[in-house]
């Protein structure tokens, strides 16, 4: 399967593989929700980690994933939901959010009230994967109606509703990240709930394997200085050196993309990464860091073949 290509490349376990081929051929995508299978932007590197989720989901577990911004939970995520063709459903969380937010809230719709379905109701119905974004950041009253979901009962009781199972395909994946402003300790009971990867920080090989897939008319040596790029910062902000604000993948990304339409490499990192901190400070540690990697005199024909 197409899909599945980039397991193969980043030799992932056969076995693995067959038994995601298995999964899709059982589970069929409801036509209702087949806009949501959606291809990522971003192709995931990791194989280990690829791995140990694959596998975690094809044994009906949850997963929640962990670690500091820019090491890919969401690109993981992602990827894991287009792996396994199931559709997708997002729920970003903050301090505001309620249960009526995640299952639904009643509407008044044809001279009677209805059940407004949220995303958790209709991953549930639909055998999708819920995206349980900054997870973390919820109040535990919200978070509470989702206990009997994520465990071994699988259901969803919606007050003055019947009860809904969930389809056997459906899943959901947690991310957080550690110590941003709002963010808290998760309680026990819900951590017990998933299974955890603590995902690693970005590596040389990663950041080639990704630029290599999404831009592969890229010259090698220009692809070397973009990761680098990254890579220097990411070095700095793990030191303290400096905040993780410009340490920023899709910035990055989003920088390589519109230096294809003509835009010089510097003013290109300048909208992707430099400026993504307001920090006068700061801002000339991150201009020093791209300019010992890309010269200002840059063209589109430097990085692109």
């Amino acid at each position: 399967m197409e899909e599945l290509n980039f397991l193969e490349e980043q030799k992932a376990s056969p076995e693995l593989i067959s038994q995601v081929e298995k999964f899709r051929r059982q589970y069929e995508v409801p036509a209702e929700a087949a806009g949501r299978v959606v291809k990522p932007a971003i192709p995931f590197f990791g194989k280990d980690i690829l791995e140990m989720a694959i596998a975690g989901i094809l044994e009906g577990e949850n997963l929640l994933l962990t670690g500091p911004k820019a090491t890919g939970k969401n690109v993981l995520a992602e990827n894991l939901a287009y792996i396994f063709n199931r559709p997708s459903y997002n729920v970003s969380f903050h301090v505001n959010t309620n249960s009526g937010d995640l299952i639904g809230t009643d509407t008044f719709e044809d001279n009677q009230v209805k059940l407004r379905k949220g995303s958790i109701y209709r991953c549930a119905e639909y055998g999708g994967f819920g995206i349980l974004d900054e997870i973390n950041m919820a109040k535990n009253d919200a978070v509470s109606v989702l206990h009997a979901t994520l465990d071994y009962r699988r259901s969803i009781d919606v007050p003055g509703y019947d009860k809904i199972d969930l389809h056997p395909a459906a899943r959901f994946i947690g991310t957080m990240n550690y110590g941003y402003a709002g963010t808290k300790e998760l309680n026990e009971a819900l951590v017990s709930r998933f299974l955890v990867i603590d995902m690693p920080a970005q590596t040389e090989e990663s950041l080639k394997f990704i630029f290599k897939r999404m831009f592969p008319a890229a010259k090698p040596d220009a692809v070397e200085q973009f990761a680098g790029v990254f890579l220097d910062i990411q070095l700095k902000a793990m030191n303290g050196e400096i905040s993780t604000k410009s340490l920023d993948l899709r910035g990055l990304l989003a920088a390589m993309k519109i230096v294809s339409a003509g835009l010089s490499p510097w003013k290109a990192l300048q909208m992707g990464v430099v400026n993504k901190t307001f920090d006068a400070f700061e801002k000339e540690i991150i201009e020093d860091i791209v300019r010992t990697r890309i010269p200002k005199d840059w063209t589109k024909e430097d990085v692109y073949e």
